[in-house]
């Protein structure tokens, strides 16, 4: 893979939106950002207290060298603290500071940060720029792109939220190297969902090159982390608002939501996704979509990446009452994905409570 790293462009109705760029430090991060014409305007860096020590500094730094005034506004790391409240926080920071219409805020962080930075830049002063400096795995295939902003609302999961596209999303790789395993983990769930709604292909790649992943190796890092950026994209360039294709996205998500919330953000996101996945892929072998190798095949791959398949201290009665709460709920039905096959993913509305439940208990099976 190029040592200069890679640029996806990112389009809407057919006019050029935003780049992702991957790189393998910070390097050009400041060059990137001034193709924006930022010159003259302050930017606020939005961190969190485990992010922010590692790199808050350098990032300040190289965003000097573009912008007026550089600020930083370091929030409490967890998915707690992802609130309106937290948001109103920085508010009165960006007023304090004199913040208009043509400043910016930078993301620089992980998932939350993402969402709740992208949501206070929709709506402070009806809409302000912001960028995405993604720094887990995680937010790096998948919260940083595709404009989704939000915050959670007495935990559940972004329920309050709006489309707000980042002007440029900054992927500096090497960050991956100091990730706590876990968190990697977490992001390895979304990326084998990739592969599953529409790259079989690709998600045989990552089975086979599961060692080089594990030991975060660029060669692997790179072309990886780009394959599951381009599919994120092209599902987002053809529905924006996930008024449809988008939707593919939520594979696992749904039971998924519902088992981080009852497990109380104990476990983590890819961590619920990924039994969310196996739950989608034992229902669509139920339905006689997959047969029994595929779903078993499936299951392997996640549990050969350590995530969880099986969820344990959970009702499976109380996860099904929870999907309701779900805010992919359509006319009082639940848009459930199914595959056909593995890397072909589909939409579906009659998925009924029985079958659900039965998911559930396969995956809350001890």
């Amino acid at each position: 893979m190029e040592k200069e790293g890679q640029t996806l462009p990112v389009r809407r109705d057919g006019a050029f939106c935003y780049s992702i760029r991957l790189e393998e430090d910070f390097e050009k991060l400041s060059e990137c950002v001034s193709e924006l014409s930022v010159k003259g305007r302050r930017v606020c860096i939005v961190t969190d207290s485990h992010v922010g020590p590692l790199y808050a500094d350098e990032v300040r730094r190289r965003l000097s060298e573009a912008f007026r005034t550089v600020t930083v506004y370091t929030i409490e790391a967890g998915e707690k603290y992802k609130t309106l409240d937290t948001v109103r926080g920085l508010y009165e920071h960006l007023i304090l500071e004199h913040f208009d219409r043509k400043d910016m805020l930078a993301a620089l962080g992980g998932g939350v940060i993402g969402d709740l930075t992208g949501f206070a830049a929709a709506t402070y002063l009806r809409g302000i720029g912001f960028i995405q400096i993604p720094t887990t795995l995680l937010s790096q295939v998948d919260s940083s792109i595709g404009g989704k902003t939000g915050v959670d609302f007495d935990s559940y999961k972004n329920m309050v939220g709006a489309f707000h596209m980042p002007r440029l999303v900054y992927m500096n790789l090497s960050v991956l190297k100091t990730l706590p395993e876990r968190q990697f983990t977490s992001g390895m769930a979304e990326i084998l969902k990739h592969g599953l709604i529409k790259n079989a292909e690709y998600f045989q790649w990552l089975i086979d090159h599961r060692q080089e992943i594990l030991e975060r190796r660029m060669n692997a890092l790179m072309p990886m982390i780009l394959e599951s950026c381009r599919i994120k994209r092209d599902v987002v360039e053809k529905d924006p608002t996930e008024q449809g294709e988008r939707a593919l996205l939520n594979f696992g998500h749904t039971i998924g939501h519902a088992v981080e919330k009852l497990k109380d953000f104990q476990m983590y996101h890819g961590e619920c996704v990924a039994a969310g996945c196996a739950a989608a892929a034992y229902l669509s072998w139920k339905r006689g979509l997959l047969d029994e190798a595929a779903v078993l095949r499936i299951c392997e791959a996640l549990k050969s990446f350590s995530l969880p398949v099986k969820v344990s201290g959970i009702d499976p009665a109380q996860v099904l009452r929870t999907t309701k709460s779900d805010k992919k709920m359509d006319a009082g039905s639940i848009r459930f994905i199914l595959l056909r096959q593995t890397g072909d993913a589909f939409v579906d509305q009659s998925v009924t409570e029985e079958e659900l439940l039965d998911a559930i208990n396969w995956i809350t099976e001890d």
